[in-house]
């Protein structure tokens, strides 16, 4: 799938010498959902920057829709949607007027087929004549999509969407971008939710400390990454692991009732039918066996200590 936004050798630094950036190589292909993963000062909301032409890179090149951000600056930007973090909006202006506002501010003639089509979408059609201090937290953040969406880009960037936000109103939040997907928008979104990119998101990307420490499809990543725990409930408790089985650095909880073995999921061969039949052979009786997927959040912490050490 080829690229709509490539940033190659990006660097950003300040008069400080602290440099925000540092060496950044991003494809983001056209139609998908990528979710940029990090901690606090990582850089998301710098790159993101960048790349929308709010601050400009020190070294390094950055194209979207095939358009330098520097050299075709209002070409590359036309393309783009922002929605950042901080809903920032003229508390007394009405919803529709706002939106069509934004929409001229890019230069496009008016299009009132096309304002209407947004704020449906957004279900935001019934309150376009409310002003916006009369609209809930999730409203306003969803006239903010509305305002980035009004000049038709391709692009969307999604600066922590639902940050600040109840858990029904992420999920539904969810769904409007997963529709705007549908309809062909490119979305990047930053988030500190773990569960928004294992719900939504095409591919994962980390970032740490100015890096980005890998860019990968979501399901081969926990498939390659990720860890299975098996739990193993015990008839009666165990005082010890049996040494025959001492190889499989099984952990016991539940004051000896359960025995916990980790295994990779990449891994030729689990050793599970070994396990039990060692278990049996060592006369310990299995009430219940079950199995549990590491999340992404367990992969994106390994990740980030791995980098950091």
């Amino acid at each position: 799938m080829p690229s709509i936004v490539s940033v190659r050798g990006v660097r950003k630094s300040y008069d400080t010498g602290f440099e925000a950036l540092k060496g950044v190589d991003l494809e983001i292909e056209d139609g998908e959902i990528l979710a940029l993963l990090g901690p606090n000062g990582a850089g998301k909301t710098t790159l993101i920057s960048t790349i929308c032409g709010i601050s400009q890179q020190t070294e390094g090149t950055i194209t979207v829709g095939g358009h330098d951000t520097l050299k075709d600056f209002r070409a590359a930007r036309s393309l783009i949607g922002l929605v950042p973090q901080e809903i920032a909006l003229e508390p007394f202006e009405r919803v529709e007027n706002a939106v069509r506002l934004t929409r001229g501010l890019f230069g496009k003639r008016r299009d009132d087929a096309v304002i209407e089509k947004i704020l449906r979408q957004l279900s935001l059609w019934d309150k376009r004549d409310s002003k916006i201090n009369e609209l809930s937290g999730g409203m306003k953040r969803r006239v903010l999509i509305a305002k980035a969406l009004s000049h038709e880009p391709r692009v969307l960037f999604l600066d922590e969407p639902t940050a600040g936000v109840d858990v029904e109103l992420r999920q539904d939040m969810w769904n409007v971008v997963r529709q705007l997907r549908a309809d062909g928008v490119t979305i990047i979104l930053t988030t500190h939710y773990i569960e928004e990119a294992e719900a939504i998101a095409d591919r994962v990307g980390v970032i740490s400390a100015g890096r980005i420490l890998l860019v990968e499809d979501k399901d081969a990543l926990m498939r390659r990454m990720g860890q299975k725990v098996l739990r193993i409930e015990l008839d009666s408790p165990l005082g010890a692991v049996p040494e025959a089985l001492a190889d499989y650095d099984l952990q016991i909880e539940d004051e000896g009732r359960t025995l916990l073995y980790t295994y990779h999921t990449a891994a030729p061969r689990s050793g599970i039918g070994r396990l039990i039949t060692g278990l049996t052979q060592a006369g310990v009786a299995l009430a219940d066996v079950s199995t549990a997927q590491s999340s992404l959040e367990d992969i994106f912490v390994d990740l980030v200590k791995e980098n950091a050490a």
